[in-house]
């Protein structure tokens, strides 16, 4: 059962070959079993579960249908969810239950999903190896040496071993498309507005987006549908109708044209990834797409200024985080300075806290003009370039990350060489748009993503590619050894 795709699965329970309750016990007991290599949970709902599995039961039998209903899940711990621990990865928020569902949790609930869980992730989703979180790095199934990627790590890891055919995630410079890569799922990053950020504790409100996380572009259609819509109480939702993301799915590719920029295959990116980057673009010539090579000439600038416009914003949605109004509060505090100064030094992982004091320095009176405007700037050049290169080509192509995942430790005393990662990745949060990551392969043993770009509000265009991809590769049916 372990080894079904949400489409299977829906297929099943619709068959009666199988209930959500029986489904349901089999991924929790294998979760107990198998997790304790990964660490890729941070708290299992089981009561929840199975609660929520016998409604899904029940409704069945009452003739309902549904792609989610009854269909297993988890969600990275940063939705809130009511009455569970929401802890972003951070001891800061360890004893906070939410008082209130997120959106995105409330949605997927009514559609009838069973929530197994909620999953490790680096702390606040500050970074790019899942190794920042307060309860311990996730490994990566593929070799439990490596990182999973970040700050989704838990949702990747937990999806690739099998212990769960999906989970919600978020992406705010890649976190979902660079996990993706590294355990060899499709991940799914939505235009900004597309998903509702409302109950989703943010990072930088400006670049933070859900989106889905399994193992085919079939399944990510079937969680997004569940997931995407418009939501009043966000002031960043869109109001803009939401297809049928799974009638998309079988479209032709003959004609459709696909841009590869030149900047994507520079000196950075390991050359055995540019061999199956090409190899990804050969085959979906073969499907009849029309190849065509793009500029985006102010790539070079994305990295300095996404890692001045997140922190920034990082610095100033943590400040509710001071022992006062939310989160750990210190022991006999001397007087409210240290109160302050304690709570937040105690609360907060090296990771957080650097970015906090990048983000203050980037605002402050002195370098405002400077750092921050100069970066917001670069952001619309950014932009720019996009909606440029898409008066040529359909879709943008290019490997997700420069090289495989890297060995657990070996960057933490570099945070720049983690920062670079992102290279390929963070534009896409910049201009808002859609991008996906689906696997292309593997070196030493390890997954590589190819990515794909689209305009705004054209996620049905990226899983249809995807898809007719995967009906003509198998690396995504791989599975890694042990799982």
């Amino acid at each position: 059962m372990h080894q079904l795709t949400l489409a299977e699965i829906a297929r099943g329970l619709a068959d009666k070959k199988f209930s959500s309750e029986e489904l349901t016990r089999v991924l929790l007991a294998r979760i107990t079993q198998l997790d304790p290599q990964l660490n890729s949970f941070i708290s299992l709902t089981e009561e929840l579960a199975l609660q929520q599995a016998q409604a899904a039961d029940a409704r069945r039998a009452k003739g309902e249908t549904g792609a989610l209903l009854g269909a297993p899940i988890a969600h990275k711990d940063l939705f809130c969810t009511q009455g569970i621990r929401t802890s972003c990865g951070s001891k800061m928020l360890d004893n906070f239950k939410a008082p209130y569902d997120a959106t995105v949790v409330a949605k997927l609930a009514a559609a009838g999903a069973v929530t197994l869980g909620k999953t490790n992730m680096d702390e606040f989703a500050m970074g790019s190896a899942n190794e920042s979180s307060y309860y311990g790095a996730v490994k990566n199934p593929w070799n439990l040496e490596h990182v999973p990627g970040g700050s989704s790590g838990g949702s990747a890891a937990a999806v690739a071993a099998r212990l769960l055919p999906a989970a919600t995630a978020t992406d705010t410079g890649g976190s979902i498309r660079q996990p993706a890569a590294f355990t060899n799922l499709t991940g799914l990053k939505p235009t900004y507005g597309r998903v509702s950020r409302w109950g989703m504790i943010a990072y930088a409100s400006s670049l933070d987006q859900g989106g889905p996380l399994a193992r085919t572009a079939e399944d990510c259609a079937i969680l997004l549908q569940g997931m995407a819509g418009f939501d009043a109480n966000d002031s960043t939702s869109i109001d803009e109708p939401v297809p049928d993301y799974s009638a998309s799915l079988n479209g032709s590719l003959q004609g459709l044209r696909i841009g590869v920029p030149k900047e994507y295959f520079s000196e950075g990116l390991d050359p055995r990834i540019a061999e199956l980057i090409h190899n990804s673009v050969k085959e979906l010539q073969k499907l009849g797409a029309v190849i065509k090579e793009i500029s985006l000439p102010n790539m070079q600038h994305a990295i300095p200024a996404y890692y001045v416009i997140a922190p920034a914003e990082a610095s100033s949605n943590l400040s509710r985080f001071d022992g006062v109004r939310f989160g750990y509060r210190c022991e006999d505090p001397k007087d409210l300075t240290d109160l302050y100064k304690r709570s937040r030094g105690e609360g907060f992982g090296a990771e957080v806290q650097r970015r906090i004091m990048v983000g203050a320095y980037a605002l402050s009176a002195g370098y405002y003009d400077a750092y921050y405007l100069k970066a917001q700037k670069i952001r619309r050049l950014v932009k720019n370039d996009f909606m440029a290169a898409f008066n040529e080509v359909d879709i943008i192509l290019g490997p997700t990350t420069p090289n495989p995942a890297w060995k657990l430790g070996a960057k933490n005393s570099d945070p720049v060489a983690a920062y670079l990662e992102d290279v390929y990745t963070i534009t896409a949060n910049l201009a808002g748009l859609p991008g996906l990551s689906m696997p292309a392969g593997f070196v030493d043993g390890l997954p590589v993503g190819v990515q794909l770009l689209a305009p705004y509000f054209q996620e049905g265009r990226l899983l249809n590619v995807a898809h007719q991809y995967q009906l003509n590769t198998d690396w995504h049916t791989r599975t890694p050894t042990g799982f």
